[in-house]
């Protein structure tokens, strides 16, 4: 699998090679992620062309969850990441100037997963367990950071165990109590055997946006156009995803490390479809925000010690730029 992950990225970087002779601006994605199923409308580039059709030769950076995309973004490795909100609001708290401006997955698709027989069905029930995260990056430990402290607890009163990207074994062979996860990593974990479990959804305490696209102020305001065509570009990626889930679970095959069996890869990407869609963009159009949402999840970060100081989210999301 992991052949075909650096076949994947050596993919898009081909893609960005040619189209750089053809005289295309370049865009690079920095990932939270491996070049998973979940994000084939990115991953099907050199298949589809959406993003050489609107001029951009499209790059992609991997990373270990949302906080490693702000780096790689904000080292230069790549121009816009692909985060989320957690991971934001702490960049944002450390003095980083950054604006979000497209809402990939509106829904929160955070959660905290246990089997029944450890007896974990609130966060309250997590004091003193051993919990799972992807990594310490990631949404995963951010999100379960909130939701401790919605109990009262914080990550003092647990033990955090790195486990990796989508790896249910830790949990299923009882090495840690629970694990923090998505819902694609969770419909994972239940095809490789996790048996019945309790789940503690994130969404039903905050739900913020799973992930958005974030750059630099900087970026912003020297690269509007192209960030408009980019928008636009990733907008019918997603689209087609929805449109053509079967199409795209069968490119995920060549394109996605876990990407095997175009039926798993099919109930992944329509999770993601679901994720990707709101009332919100249902009126609206993909992308777009939902401000008072993403200033909520700021102050409830502030409330618990998330972060030190309020954060304005008026002054950080931008609607721009996205299209019409």
């Amino acid at each position: 699998m992991m052949l075909r992950a650096l076949a994947a990225v050596a993919a898009l970087i081909l893609s960005v090679s040619q189209a750089s002779a053809q005289e295309l601006d370049k865009i690079t994605i920095a990932g939270w992620s491996q070049p998973i199923s979940e994000i084939t409308n990115i991953l099907a580039e050199p298949d589809k062309g959406f993003f050489k059709a609107q001029g951009i030769a499209l790059g992609y950076v991997p990373g270990t969850g949302g906080g490693s995309a702000i780096t790689n973004m904000v080292s230069g490795a790549a121009d816009v990441a692909f985060t989320d909100p957690s991971s934001l609001y702490q960049a944002l708290d450390r003095g980083e100037d950054l604006v979000g401006i497209y809402n990939i997955y509106p829904q929160n698709v955070f959660n905290v997963v246990a089997p029944v027989d450890r007896s974990i069905k609130t966060a309250a029930d997590l004091k003193g367990k051993t919990i799972g995260v992807y990594s310490l990056n990631s949404g995963t430990r951010q999100n379960l950071l909130f939701l401790l402290n919605e109990a009262g607890l914080t990550e003092h009163d647990v033990t955090i165990q790195v486990t990796g990207l989508l790896n249910f074994a830790p949990v299923i062979q009882g090495q840690v109590d629970a694990t923090a996860a998505t819902d694609t990593g969770l419909y994972i974990g239940k095809l490789k055997g996790l048996g019945e479990v309790d789940v503690i959804n994130v969404a039903d305490s905050l739900n913020v946006p799973a992930d958005l696209f974030v750059v630099t102020r900087d970026y912003y305001e020297r690269n509007k156009p192209l960030l408009r065509r980019f928008l636009l570009a990733y907008r019918d990626s997603a689209q087609w995803m929805i449109d053509h889930p079967k199409e795209a679970a069968e490119i995920a095959v060549t394109r996605a490390i876990n990407g095997r069996d175009v039926a798993v890869n099919l109930e992944i990407i329509k999770l993601r479809n679901l994720s990707a869609q709101s009332e919100t963009t249902r009126a609206k159009g993909l992308g777009h925000f939902d401000p008072e949402i993403l200033q909520a999840g700021a102050d409830a970060f502030f409330k618990h010690g998330l972060i030190a100081a309020p954060l304005d989210m008026n002054a950080v999301i931008r609607s721009d730029l996205l299209p019409e």
